[in-house]
């Protein structure tokens, strides 16, 4: 079968997005890891599909597949791009949007300068519900990382996270002791692998090694959790810039029981259409 669909970008985190609103579209894994291949097919880190919403409280339905396939929780560059692409598509004339994901309820909104801001939720502390296996809820965990103990902040942000602080994001070993943060034990579910990099209280720079897809250009929960980590911590204000190898995000938390609000860009890179084999 033939596939529609629209490349887009959130500060290089890329994405295939496919309007499943219009009319019901079923993607099998194979498939999806086609289209997300670089070489054989689109090529991206994410696949976002658009659909309706399963209730009457919600816009849209927005569901998210990592290059692996896997279905996951979040994706917050997703988020800014899916509100792009509604409004583009003329699927809505909202600016601010409310959005069904598997990780619970967002709200992106498209700012009149075309950046866009998204509530993500208040983020999650308690280890069960990330899902982390630790007696009980701490700051800061030690987790074994090949005999090596590594200091982090797990929690969730709809997604699970692993954040650390590095001395230099540009030498921390991301490639390699990210991807056995992901695949930990204790993360039942996996878990995205943040290396955090204190620049002063309001910007940070960081890389993430995000479960299923490796490391990526930008991470926008990844960038949430990491200034939720450093707020709750005591080393950041309020309002940070996170300086990503993609771009800058603006992440802004207020602490226990507020939400955290997201701004950023997001681009429409072409459209096009594919063949699909039915697997």
């Amino acid at each position: 079968m033939k596939l529609e669909f629209t490349k887009m970008q959130g500060l290089g985190n890329d994405f295939v997005v496919i309007d499943a609103f219009s009319r019901k579209i079923d993607l099998n894994s194979q498939q999806l890891r086609f289209l997300a291949d670089r070489h054989f097919g689109v090529g991206c880190d994410q696949i976002l599909i658009v659909e309706k919403p399963s209730g009457k409280e919600a816009d849209f339905r927005y569901r998210i597949f990592n290059a692996d396939g896997g279905e996951v929780e979040q994706c917050g560059n997703g988020a800014r791009c899916f509100v792009r692409f509604v409004h583009d598509r003329k699927l809505t004339d909202k600016r601010e949007i409310l959005v069904e994901t598997l990780g619970g309820m967002i709200s992106p909104r498209l700012e009149e300068d075309g950046q866009v801001t998204v509530n993500m939720g208040e983020p999650i502390f308690e280890p069960r519900d990330i899902p982390f296996l630790a007696d009980k809820k701490s700051l800061t965990y030690g987790l074994d990382v090949n005999g090596k103990e590594v200091e982090i902040s797990a929690l969730s942000m709809g997604n699970p996270h692993a954040v650390q602080v590095v001395p230099d994001v540009d030498s921390a070993p991301v490639t390699v002791q990210g991807a056995l943060i992901e695949s930990h034990p204790r993360f039942p579910k996996r878990v995205n692998a943040g290396f955090m990099q204190l620049v002063d209280r309001k910007s940070i720079r960081l890389r993430v090694y995000e479960r299923g897809a490796g490391e990526t250009l930008a991470c926008g929960t990844g960038a949430c959790a990491a200034v939720v980590a450093g707020i709750a911590r005591g080393l950041l204000d309020n309002a940070v810039r996170v300086g990503t190898r993609g771009g800058d995000l603006v992440v802004r938390w207020e602490g226990e029981g507020h939400p955290v609000w997201m701004t950023g860009p997001a681009v429409s890179v072409y459209e096009g259409e594919i063949e699909l084999r039915k697997a």
